[in-house]
């Protein structure tokens, strides 16, 4: 019997009895038992390969959950709705943007489809995971089946790093409030209750440590599988959310070395240059040599479909409702208004007059039009693409010997220079700021901006602002904001907003709407689960005496 994945965590469990799970595939007459897959891991790698390759798969799009909506495109998406619940990114409020309800803060309703696609997504991923780890002996000696095990492992850690942010304050402010559940495989026939934050970062630090001494040496065909870098750099983003700062600098700090070490899989453990980050065409939409961890995302996985990144967050596609219907997404001018002139991050958006010196040398063809420099910001072309809007970005770039229709492009899980942030946070935040500073400006004066100065009086709030630039739109702008116990804050006196009316609100950090909502569905057919508060939807001016400490 095969049984497909439902979001309902009591539902699965129920059927757990009576059906087999979605790793049982048919094998030869029959359905293959847990020994059997143990004994293919052992003896045909390449079938515990494709299996990987399937679980990894489960992040992609379009489609991913079944709902055929242009907002069902996977991880890239659910990093749009992350991003969009925050201050600094945004597009038109307007009849076309299908994600507009992050950005209004309407995906506190529990009958939406937006909060069952963040909620979902990582309970079917984890699911997979699930099936896989509890089909392995955990004290095996095989390489084979320790290094499947590690990956398994590094991605349950790496779903509930997806959940645990948003569900909850941080475990160092909130140890004892309800978190999400923990679901390990293990049948629960009444459904499963939430756990406490500190239990959730328990269990997800227990995966990583185990995943590390597992992946130990273990040399990947490429970055879209986990390796022991892969589960340093998901324990230091653990250790961040918990406040363990030395721990946190210290795995920072092994993903990068373990990057650097092991050769062959594409990654080499050092930062974009200021070249490769000052044009489209050079970063940002393939799996690069900065990239720790990354989703493959394949032209012939997209087919052209609107529910992909390329179609929602970049700017060059050819077949697409940000550029067809003119959704683009853009930067909060309250950040860009603070990022030097001498930043080359400053033209990942085009300015005020749609100008970027990013596009100077680039070419879009699409549809028997080429465009070349500012014209690829400033021209129609029916039917395809309308001009940009001031503050456009086009850091999200595209392969220039693509077919821009087919809104191909890879995706960043984990790149060096997040590593690099959560070095210079940690240290300073565990005793040594003076080596933390180094290292901020160690890294944007040799990769992004050679004439550097400590903006922000608060070193903590210089790295915040660090990492709302460098990861801009990558889908860590809410996580952070819950973490560092911050406003989230997209409107003030000090310059006039970009953002829409329907959009010009702050949130203060105790405003119970801070948490995210678990979907209807799940409440319906979980017994044991409670809802988190409901708070007030956010209206225009709302929360005009909020500053955040960067952007003031």
């Amino acid at each position: 019997m095969k049984v497909r994945y439902i979001s309902s965590l009591s539902i699965l469990s129920a059927l757990a009895f009576a059906a087999c799970a979605d790793l049982d595939k048919e094998f030869e007459s029959g359905v293959y038992t847990s020994d059997t897959k143990t004994n293919i891991v052992e003896n045909m790698p390449s079938r515990s390969t494709a299996e990987l390759s399937g679980l990894y798969n489960i992040m992609a799009g379009p489609n991913a959950l079944g709902y055929g909506t242009p907002d069902d495109g996977g991880y890239p998406l659910v990093c749009a709705f992350f991003d969009y619940n925050g201050p600094d990114a945004f597009a038109p409020s307007v009849g076309y943007n299908w994600l507009s309800t992050s950005s209004e803060w309407a995906d506190r309703h529990d009958n939406y489809r937006n909060p069952r696609i963040r909620w979902d997504l990582f309970w079917k991923q984890m699911k997979a995971a699930n099936d896989i780890i509890n089909s392995i002996d955990p004290e095996t000696t095989n390489k084979a089946s320790q290094q499947l095990l590690g990956q398994a492992l590094c991605v349950r850690a790496f779903d509930y790093l997806n959940l645990a942010p948003y569900y909850q304050y941080s475990p160092a402010e909130a140890p004892d409030g309800l978190c999400v559940p923990i679901v390990d495989g293990t049948t629960a026939l009444l459904g499963y209750a939430r756990n406490t934050t500190a239990e959730v970062y328990k269990f997800i630090m227990e995966d990583l440590d185990k995943a590390i001494e597992l992946l130990e040496g273990y040399n990947r065909p490429s970055q879209v599988f986990a390796n022991q870098a892969v589960a340093y750099g998901l324990r230091a983003r653990a250790n961040l959310y918990q406040e363990n700062w030395a721990a946190a600098a210290n795995d920072a700090t092994m993903a990068i070395e373990v990057s650097q070490s092991l050769k062959g899989d594409g990654c080499d453990g050092m930062p974009y240059s200021k070249e490769e980050v000052s044009s489209p065409c050079t970063s940002f939409y393939k799996l690069d040599h900065n990239w720790i961890w990354g989703l493959k995302f394949t032209e012939t996985m997209v087919s052209g479909s609107y529910a992909s990144w390329p179609s929602w967050i970049g700017s060059f596609s050819a077949n697409a409702y940000a550029a067809g219907s003119q959704v683009y997404d853009q930067i909060n001018t309250l950040l860009w208004s603070i990022i030097p002139e001498t930043d080359i991050r400053k033209g990942w958006w085009v300015d005020e007059n749609l100008h970027s010196d990013h596009l100077t040398d680039v070419v879009w063809s699409a549809a028997g039009i080429t465009l070349t420099g500012d014209q690829i910001a400033t021209e129609n072309v029916e039917d395809v693409k309308m001009p940009y809007l001031p503050y456009t970005n086009v850091k999200f770039g595209f392969d220039p010997a693509g077919d821009l229709s087919k809104n191909g492009g890879d995706w960043p899980y984990m790149r060096i220079e997040e590593m690099i942030l959560i070095q210079a946070e940690a240290y300073a935040k565990a005793g040594d700021e003076a080596k933390g500073k180094q290292i901020l400006a160690d890294f944007v004066k040799e990769y992004r901006n050679a004439e550097y100065t400590q903006y922000c009086a608060d070193f903590s709030d210089e790295v915040w602002m660090q990492r709302r630039i460098e990861l801009w739109g990558e889908g860590f702008s809410m996580s952070d904001i819950m973490r560092l116990r911050k406003p989230m804050v997209r409107f003030n006196d000090r310059i006039e907003t970009n953002v829409p009316d329907d959009f010009k609100f702050n949130l203060s950090h105790d405003n119970p709407i801070m948490l995210a909502i678990i979907p209807q569905g799940e409440m319906t057919s979980n017994n044991l689960m409670v809802q988190n508060p409901i708070g007030d939807e956010p209206k225009h001016g709302d929360g005009s005496n909020l500053l955040d400490g960067v952007t003031d």
